[in-house]
């Protein structure tokens, strides 16, 4: 069953991926449309086409490896000077000298021309004004931004986060001895000082030493700081408060850092520290958030996956050496698909109430849309951002024209970018082969290694 779940759990990233990228591209085709561009094709994945429809004068469709999609919008760029009457009639010029990226720009150029109906073709991208090209190529990663808003949306305020009440759910019988194997309490066994106190299952923590108490995280840190000490904690029961005098019992704790492994001294032995502790356990619950708390929260994982972005190439240079060094991931650190489906897989499988299982997988859901938001405005192309920065750049030159009363500028022509749009897809191509073997050899798991 667990492997069942884990395969189901993978499925569904997959599926979630996909309707990722067909809401990406859905919000480029809506746009586009809308101002009036000629759009042929509206695809989900690529390689060979497993299903397609044309509706109008766009051909809908999907393909088999789920891992990108594309609007393939008429004039993306303008004409070639010298092959208009070939774009008019429909026929392709041979391909120019100079080497390997001169014929790749005239490959470019010929397959934009194709695109193009005439010299006077107006429904094509680049006439297009420069804010609504800009609209069109922000399209898509801000409908990724809102589906991440809307899964936050239904994880926080629908489903709720679980957390641990100021109400107790039980109260021990006494304290087991520490590294004793048993379960059950002996005669020998001190009683739990919350029992002693008179504290009872249901009570609600409202106050510690007249300090009010809004979480249990509250209440555990000042019990654990008063070992041996006698504290009057004031709980609710029944509609009525009542003032206990409980005084924890000291037990020697090991000291442990971010990511819960055991702090060492300088000779190399875990190091231990005195906190007290009552013998209560916290009742949890899915408390649901406000609304506004989902956007917040998005626009949060934003800034945090900005960071990882901006740093990609060393991050993905850690995330490869650990192939060599063989040390732990950086739970932090970049994923490929791969690692989400696993992760995925890893939610789906584990040992965990279903709604816990739900709630993991709409944050991992989430989490992917961002990262494909902020990806897509890298101002680099083939990605959006890069389209985003050459309609600027001619905006610029528009106003500057303007401003010094020259002629309007011709529109950029970004085919000459196709060298330097060759190398960012071959280094992304590097990136993503590193990240995926890594991925499969030394994964990150939510469960540790």
């Amino acid at each position: 069953m667990e492997a069942l779940a884990f395969v189901i759990g993978v499925v569904l990233m997959v599926v979630g991926l996909a309707v990722s990228i067909a809401l990406h591209e859905l919000g480029h085709l809506w746009p586009a449309k809308k101002f009036g561009v000629r759009v042929g094709q509206y695809m989900i994945g690529f390689g060979p086409t497993l299903w397609s429809r044309r509706i109008g004068e766009t051909e809908y469709g999907v393909k088999a490896i789920p891992l990108g999609g594309y609007i393939s919008m008429a004039g993306m760029y303008p004409p070639s000077p010298k092959e208009l009457s070939a774009a008019a009639s429909g026929h392709r010029s041979g391909r120019a000298g100079g080497g390997f990226f001169a014929t790749m720009v005239q490959d470019a150029r010929a397959a934009n021309d194709e695109t193009l109906l005439s010299e006077d073709d107006d429904r094509v991208f680049y006439k297009l004004p420069v804010w609504k090209r800009v609209v069109i190529m922000l399209g898509g990663p801000i409908m990724n931004l809102l589906f991440a808003i809307v899964l936050f949306a239904i994880l926080l305020s629908g489903i709720g986060i679980q957390s641990a009440t100021t109400t107790v759910s039980s109260v021990s019988e006494c304290i087991i001895p520490p590294g004793s194997d048993r379960t059950t309490c002996e005669v020998s066994d001190p009683r739990a000082p919350a029992a002693a106190a008179g504290m009872q299952p249901g009570d609600v923590i409202v106050a510690i030493d007249d300090e009010p108490i809004s979480t249990f995280a509250e209440a555990a840190a000042l019990i654990q700081a008063s070992p041996g000490q006698a504290i009057a904690v004031t709980v609710e029961r029944d509609g009525t408060e009542r003032v206990l005098t409980l005084t924890p019992s000291p037990v020697e704790q090991a000291v442990t850092d971010e990511r819960g492994r055991p702090v060492l001294d300088d000779d190399g032995e875990p190091q231990t520290e005195r906190i007290g502790i009552a013998g209560i356990r916290q009742e949890v619950a899915y408390l649901r958030e406000p609304i506004w708390i989902a956007p917040q929260m998005a626009f949060d994982r934003v800034g945090a996956v900005a960071g990882i972005v901006w740093q990609m190439p060393v991050k993905v240079w850690e995330a490869g050496a650990t192939l060599i060094t063989g040390e732990e991931r950086d739970p932090n650190g970049p994923l490929s698909i791969v690692g989400a489906g696993r992760l995925s897989g890893e939610v789906a499988a584990a040992d965990a109430p279903v709604l816990n299982r739900v709630a993991g997988f709409l944050e991992l859901l989430a989490a992917v849309n961002i990262a494909l938001f902020v990806f897509n405005l890298i101002p680099l192309l083939p990605l959006d951002g890069g389209h985003i920065a050459v309609a600027l750049w001619e905006g610029i030159k528009r106003i500057w024209a303007k401003v010094f009363h020259r002629p309007p500028p011709k529109p950029v022509d970004a085919t000459r970018l196709v060298p330097v749009t060759f190398v960012v897809v071959v280094a992304l191509i590097a990136m993503g082969a590193v990240l995926i073997l890594t991925d499969i050899v030394n994964p990150v798991s939510l469960f540790g290694p």
